[in-house]
């Protein structure tokens, strides 16, 4: 009984909030009675882009009162109004969004007093569920009809301000659009690192090497003893030159990735970081391994995120978690630092969600001051 006495109650604040946005829209006809007369008479054709801006923003207020009833994210798509006034105007007539937007007010003006159903049930469940579940102890009959009614006008809502499929497509298309193009600019800056590094280091440990050996052929006639230590130089030249393009190797697909997957490399990742790091592998190891391009996402992310958290998190405790599921594969990182991590400080962040963007994958970073810092990643692929 206490329970459906709550649900009622919290029903009834949701209606009283839609009762009131209806109310407002009632006094709202007189702002799209004197836009329209406006519009017609061309003088105060201006009036159209603001209002269709007011609008927008009276239907996004309704899109979170009835996610928070539904907890069901009602999303938007809406063209930018930018622009000269003839294109903030033939954006306001064309949009289908606004379109929908208008026909969700007119619908409402008719449903969104549904309180006035809600009222006078009160009354009656005093009486008829007082007795029949406070007495008897059965399930309640009529405050149920409230959640009812709270449910009747968040589904009705839901149906008119979901974006058409047509919207939705064209939002989409944005997003992929965006995605390209931080894929572009990290696929970029990918290649000038990897020129900047094999310039800097193996190209000038080759040049050196080269250098060397030729004054060792030189010098090999006339002094042997010199001509060995410069060729014992060249060697270690040589060394040095194998590790940096073994650095740069691993930069662009770590070999260890293929040879003992995801698992294998996060936990070599873990042993070779500073820091005393858990990883909870989510039964991968025994499991189908991802895509490479997916595999090589998630090694990265984890890379630079224990580098982080090594350089700049004032703490040696972090943990990953890898884990499958049905629409891809997730990966947190977390340390217990002090926190405040920030993604235009320069430390690898955008780099992280650029890649994760490029696989359609979603990137979220949570670091309050005083930690502790958790990013998580879930990257989309087929098993």
């Amino acid at each position: 009984m206490g329970e459906s006495v709550r649900r009622a109650a919290r029903a009834t604040g949701h209606l009283t909030l839609a009762a009131a946005m209806c109310f407002g829209m009632y006094l709202f006809v007189t702002v799209l009675l004197i836009a329209a007369v406006g519009t017609l008479a061309v003088v105060g054709c201006w009036l159209l882009p603001e209002v269709v801006l007011l609008v927008r923003r009276i239907a996004g207020a309704k899109r979170n009162l009835t996610t928070r009833w539904t907890g069901r994210e009602i999303p938007e798509a809406y063209p930018p109004m930018t622009g000269t006034l003839r294109e903030r105007l033939r954006v306001s007539v064309r949009d289908p969004g606004s379109h929908r937007d208008f026909r969700w007010m007119l619908a409402y003006y008719l449903y969104g007093a549904l309180f006035a159903l809600a009222l006078p049930l009160w009354p009656l469940a005093l009486v008829v569920d007082g007795a029949w579940a406070g007495v008897l102890r059965r399930a309640p009959v009529v405050l149920p009809l409230i959640v009812r009614l709270a449910d009747t006008e968040a589904r009705w809502s839901t149906a008119l301000l979901m974006p058409s499929p047509e919207a939705g497509l064209a939002r989409r298309v944005e997003e992929l659009t965006e995605t390209r193009a931080d894929a572009i600019a990290a696929h970029e800056a990918e290649l000038r690192r990897i020129e900047r590094d094999l310039h800097d280091g193996a190209q000038a440990n080759l040049v050196a090497l080269s250098m060397r050996i030729g004054l060792a052929k030189r010098a090999y006639d006339h002094d042997p003893a010199a001509a060995r230590g410069l060729l014992d130089d060249a060697q270690d030249q040589a060394e040095q030159a194998l590790t940096e393009l073994r650095h740069v190797v691993r930069g662009i697909h770590p070999p260890i990735l293929t040879d003992r997957g995801l698992v294998g490399a996060v936990r070599a990742l873990a042993a070779s970081s500073g820091l005393t790091v858990t990883v909870d592998d989510g039964g991968l190891a025994e499991g189908t391994r991802a895509p490479a391009a997916v595999e090589a996402a998630a090694y990265f992310v984890v890379a630079e995120s224990l580098t982080n958290a090594a350089k700049y998190s004032g703490t040696d405790l972090a943990g990953v978690r890898l884990a499958r599921t049905r629409r891809g594969l997730t990966v947190r990182v977390r340390d217990e630092g002090r926190g405040g991590a920030d993604e235009s400080a320069g430390t690898g962040l955008l780099g992280m969600r650029r890649r994760v963007a490029a696989l359609d994958g979603t990137f979220d970073v949570t670091s309050p001051a005083g930690g502790p810092t958790v990013i998580d990643v879930e990257l989309p692929c087929v098993w």
